[in-house]
């Protein structure tokens, strides 16, 4: 693939059933924008064995998330879509950058002792996941990675552990990427008027049937004295604009119930379509782009670490 345009790399983890937060605050940023640069979207299986157990799950999962990007529109034609675990080269590199940094350094990672202090298992897999990352990156001389503000260490992380290596072997071996941040990733109202997540039971479901959609929105709290139904007006905004919205909550003042089923309305207007075409593609539609995404990530990844093996001495 050749082309002028910025590379661009981001990782996937599924994490169960996708609501209209994660939509609107991870995924619509990405399908708006990917194009503008040569995109990889990975599907980070392996940086998942840190904490899945369930094989079946874990299968489950990758056919999962490269489905509801598809249906989202994300282009497997335009964007390099693949799956970690079918590109060994992201092992071999994540063991040469590991050799790279200290055992000290790799314990002031933030999300490594945010999870222990948690009560998560601190395994291996756990306190190396910053060189694993940095290797699927690093592995496409990737030149921008999309990031929340939460894990801007990570990239800190990259490019600590490119610049040892590059100051070690004598000359630039590996591009050191730079973060996107994403502002606002995930602030979406839920029908709590807490952020939209799984954790809060405060979700409307972004393939959801309409039944489970209107379920969701009746749910919506509201403050009867109130001049709108602020929550509903929130999630409403999401779909319209205020200059759309205002006349019509206007007319409707005080009749919350029929607000709600407006946005009942609005949501499967917009859902619906998604639904329809999440429905119609086939565990072996995602096996077909897995395995035309791993050769395109493939010829490029083995140009990088051959690049590295010589530099140190393996061939």
């Amino acid at each position: 693939m050749t082309t002028t345009k910025p590379r661009l790399l981001t990782g996937l983890q599924s994490s169960g059933t996708l609501h209209i937060g994660n939509y609107f605050g991870a995924l619509k940023p990405f399908t708006d924008t990917y194009q503008d640069y040569e995109s990889f979207l990975m599907v980070a299986d392996y940086h998942s064995l840190t904490s899945v157990r369930d094989p079946e799950l874990l299968r489950r999962n990758v056919l999962d998330v490269v489905k509801d990007y598809l249906a989202v529109g994300v282009d497997p034609a335009t964007c390099t879509l693949f799956r970690q675990s079918d590109n060994q080269d992201h092992m071999e590199l994540a063991w040469i950058l590991n050799c790279m940094v200290t055992v000290p350094f790799l314990q002031q990672a933030h999300s490594y002792k945010d999870k222990v202090a948690k009560g998560i298992d601190a395994n291996a897999g756990l306190f190396t996941y910053p060189m694993l990352m940095a290797a699927d990156i690093v592995l496409y001389d990737t030149d921008i990675v999309p990031v929340g503000e939460d894990q801007r260490q990570h990239l800190e992380y990259t490019r600590e552990a490119v610049g040892k290596f590059n100051r070690t072997y004598g000359e630039a071996l590996l591009k050191e990427p730079a973060e996107r941040i994403i502002q606002n990733v995930g602030i979406v109202p839920g029908t709590d008027g807490q952020k939209m997540s799984k954790s809060y039971g405060n979700t409307i479901p972004l393939f959801g049937t309409t039944e489970e959609i209107s379920t969701a929105v009746m749910s919506i709290v509201t403050d009867s004295t109130g001049e709108r139904p602020e929550h509903v007006y929130a999630i409403h905004r999401l779909l319209k604009s205020a200059a759309e919205l205002d006349p019509l909550y206007e007319a409707h003042r005080g009749r919350y119930g029929d607000l709600k089923k407006i946005l009942v309305a609005d949501l499967e207007t917009f859902i619906a379509p998604l639904r329809e075409q999440r429905a119609h593609i086939s565990d072996d539609d995602v096996h077909a782009v897995l395995a035309d995404g791993v050769m395109k990530a493939k010829a490029i990844s083995q140009v990088t670490l051959e690049r590295v093996r010589q530099a140190i001495g393996i061939r």
